[in-house]
């Protein structure tokens, strides 16, 4: 059994290796460096090494997609729970997501704009995916009307986020309106 156990571990020490890489070269040299025999060089493994772990670019993109929405978890947990409530809780995970999509271009690409193999809004989506969406869900139910679905408010606050941060990163909204864009955004979500 112990030998089992080395094995296993020594697995998921490459897929986090490969991970890791692909991540890191996204981050510093954009998706199109990223391909299976630029990994394989840049981490000495053989190309069918890659391959025994995941079925191609696509599958190590989506890897990094979840990996990505866990760390996008931890800091939309860290903005919701600082101490605001209500409407400030709500603006503070605001701006961690949109930070977050600022600092991290590649990562936040692989998550949301990418094409991945991934379930999103179902039951069958990786654990990452449900817990950085129920992170903007319990910022949006406190502020939620009478009849609204939260669900499908968070759904909308979400998509607006996104609309935001792909509209600034293309050039199309002026970066100097965006904290007011965000207090817009928040102060209609929360208008009773």
């Amino acid at each position: 059994m112990p030998r089992r156990d080395g094995r296993e571990r020594e697995r998921a020490e490459r897929e986090l290796r490969i991970v890791t890489a692909a991540r890191e070269l996204a981050e510093t040299e954009g998706w199109e460096a990223v391909t299976t025999r630029r990994l394989a060089a840049e981490i000495g493994y053989s190309q069918p090494v890659l391959y025994s772990h995941f079925r191609g670019k696509d599958a190590i993109t989506a890897a990094v997609a979840v990996q990505g929405c866990a760390d996008l978890t931890v800091e939309l947990r860290a903005a919701r729970t600082a101490g605001a409530d209500g409407a400030g809780s709500l603006a503070a995970v605001a701006s961690a997501y949109t930070s977050f999509a600022r600092r991290r271009p590649a990562l936040y690409d692989a998550m949301f704009t990418h094409r991945v193999d991934l379930p999103f809004a179902t039951a069958e989506a990786p654990e990452a995916l449900r817990a950085a969406f129920t992170e903007i869900l319990l910022a949006v139910e406190p502020v939620a009307g009478p009849g609204d679905d939260p669900g499908l408010l968070t759904e909308t606050f979400w998509a607006a986020l996104h609309g935001l941060v792909s509209l600034t990163r293309g050039g199309r909204l002026p970066e100097a309106a965006h904290e007011r864009r965000l207090a817009l955004l928040v102060g209609h979500v929360t208008a009773r």
